[in-house]
């Protein structure tokens, strides 16, 4: 990790001491009188069933499930909406953090909205087919320099027809970035690991023209773990920096996160890997975590300064 980023560490440290921290503590109180109301409401409804059944009176069970029923719906929807409101607070206060740094305009946040189906096939990335599910959340838009950005979580399912069942293409976060000024020629760069998997967007390129560019990559870590396709001869840092490639190699290998990049003229794309729900808050137990909040941090922290090195680059 560079010294820059771990400064920046060092700030959203205290900022988070400072903000989130506090926030995280409001809201566990109230995680917490929910799981007291669960827990009395659990009480009371089984001694109530225990004594109509006890009691043998049938007409008297029947007429208790009716108000039961809508009492634990209403259960049911306190917890919903305590899981909704929680990533929207906790993301608009890491965006207003992240906004305050140089050359960031303001950073928007739809919990809602994602990535249309229309971008994720335009970055060509991925193998084009039949998709049976394509959803979202968590929108993030904003500019960095010239650079405007958009960037979402998504899921995207398939049909296999050879192992006939529903498999993941991609889940994680896209980001999609439109330059003022192009790139010369188009960019695909996959993790080498994941190749097998990517013969047809490969292929796609190859047709196009393009052609592996491994040779061309200098840095030798980015080459191991990654391969370069190209339109034209060029480098990969024509694109990416040497110090972004670093970041790039440094960040898959801690994390084990798949990441994919198309660079298509003013058009960048940038796909990152994640299994799980990010800030996904538990109701169960305490939510009052650095780590928690760290994780989601750095992966946009990555997307965001691969957005700031192109705008240098560029």
């Amino acid at each position: 990790m560079s010294f820059v980023s771990q400064q920046r560490m060092r700030e959203f440290r205290l900022f988070f001491n400072q903000t989130i921290h506090p926030e995280l503590v409001r809201m566990d109180r109230r995680r917490r009188r929910l799981l007291r109301l669960l827990f009395v409401s659990g009480v009371l409804m089984t001694a109530l069933f225990s004594a109509a059944l006890y009691l043998d009176v049938f007409a008297f069970t029947l007429f208790l499930l009716v108000p039961i029923g809508i009492y634990i719906s209403y259960l049911f929807w306190q917890v919903r909406i305590f899981r909704l409101s929680f990533k929207p607070r906790i993301v608009n206060l890491l965006l207003d953090f992240i906004d305050d740094a140089h050359n960031y305009g303001t950073l928007s946040y739809e919990p809602k909205k994602f990535i249309p189906l229309e971008l994720f096939r335009r970055s060509r990335i991925f193998p084009d087919m039949e998709l049976t599910a394509y959803k979202g959340e968590d929108f993030i838009e904003g500019r960095i320099g010239d650079i405007h950005f958009q960037a979402s979580e998504l899921w995207a399912d398939y049909y296999s027809l050879v192992r006939n069942r529903l498999e993941r293409l991609f889940r994680g976060i896209f980001l999609y970035a439109e330059l003022k000024v192009p790139v010369r020629g188009s960019f695909l760069i996959l993790p080498r690991h994941r190749l097998p998997f990517f013969t047809r967007s490969v292929k796609r390129i190859t047709q196009a023209g393009g052609k592996c560019m491994d040779a061309f990559v200098t840095n030798a870590p980015f080459r191991k773990h990654f391969t370069t396709y190209a339109s034209r001869p060029a480098p990969v840092s024509s694109v990416l920096s040497e110090a972004m490639q670093h970041e790039i190699v440094d960040y898959f290998l801690r994390t084990q996160k798949d990441m994919y990049f198309s660079f298509r003229g003013t058009h960048v794309y940038v796909a990152v890997s994640e299994e799980k729900d990010l800030l996904e808050p538990y109701v169960f137990r305490s939510n009052v975590s650095f780590e928690l909040i760290r994780e989601f941090y750095e992966d946009l922290k990555l997307l965001l300064e691969i957005i700031e090195d192109i705008d240098a680059t560029h």
